[in-house]
C-alpha cells in the first residue's frame, strides 16, 4: 500500500452563510458562532440528525448522528459548477453552503478526518464528500429563470466539486477573512481484496 504522510495547507474562509429559515437555503452573514450542535439557528444545526435518501440501510427517519452540521465549498469548484452550467455564478446560498473556501485546490477531495482549525480557536473535521442532488439543483435553478435545465444540469455539472460536510470538533466564531489551517491525517489506500 502507498502511504501518505500527514500534510497541512492553508486556505481562506472567503464568505460565511447560515441557513436561519424553515429550508437548507442559505445567506451570507458577518459571522458564525460554532457549538458542538454545529451553527447555532441553522437548519442543519444539532447533535443528531434523522436519516433520509443518503442513508439507504437505515430507515428514512432514523435518529443518527450529524456529520452534516456544515456545508462546505470552494470558490474555484463553484466558479467550474457556474462555467459548465453556463450562468454567471453558482449562488453559494441557493445550495446551501455555510463555509465558502478559497484557495484549497482540489477542495471537494480532501479526504474525512481532515481538520480545519480557525483563528478563534475553532475546528471542524471533514466528514466527506457532499454529493450534489437534484433538490440543490432546483434551488439554483429558481435563482436563474428559464433554465429549466439546472436542476438535474446541476447534479452532473457538480460531480466531484459538490464540496464537503463535516461537524464542529471544537467550538468558536469563524468569519470571512479568516485563514484556515488544514491538517490532514496520514492515509493509505484501503482496497478489499477479493
Amino acid at each position: 500500500m502507498q502511504k501518505v504522510p500527514a500534510q497541512k495547507l492553508k486556505g481562506t474562509l472567503a464568505g460565511v452563510f447560515a441557513a436561519r429559515g424553515g429550508d437548507f437555503v442559505s445567506r451570507e452573514v458577518d459571522e458564525l458562532s460554532l457549538t458542538f450542535d454545529g451553527i447555532e439557528g441553522d437548519y442543519h444545526a444539532g447533535t443528531t440528525r434523522l436519516s433520509g435518501g443518503r442513508e439507504p440501510w437505515y430507515k428514512r427517519g432514523t435518529e443518527m448522528r450529524n456529520e452534516r452540521q456544515i456545508s462546505m465549498l470552494s470558490v474555484e469548484e463553484m466558479n467550474d459548477v457556474a462555467q459548465a452550467l453556463n450562468i454567471e455564478t453558482t449562488d453559494v446560498g441557493a445550495i446551501g453552503g455555510n463555509f465558502l473556501i478559497e484557495g484549497v485546490p482540489n477542495f471537494s477531495k480532501l479526504p474525512p478526518r481532515t481538520q480545519m482549525f480557525f483563528p478563534s480557536g475553532a475546528v471542524v473535521r471533514i466528514d466527506g464528500y457532499n454529493a450534489p442532488c437534484k433538490i440543490s439543483g432546483k434551488s439554483l435553478q429558481n435563482q436563474n429563470p428559464g433554465r429549466e435545465d439546472i436542476e438535474l444540469g446541476f447534479v452532473q455539472a457538480a460531480r466531484e466539486t459538490r464540496g464537503l460536510v463535516g461537524w464542529v470538533e471544537k467550538p468558536g466564531v469563524v468569519k470571512a477573512g479568516d485563514e484556515i489551517t488544514f491538517r490532514i491525517w496520514p492515509q493509505e489506500l484501503y482496497v478489499v481484496e477479493s
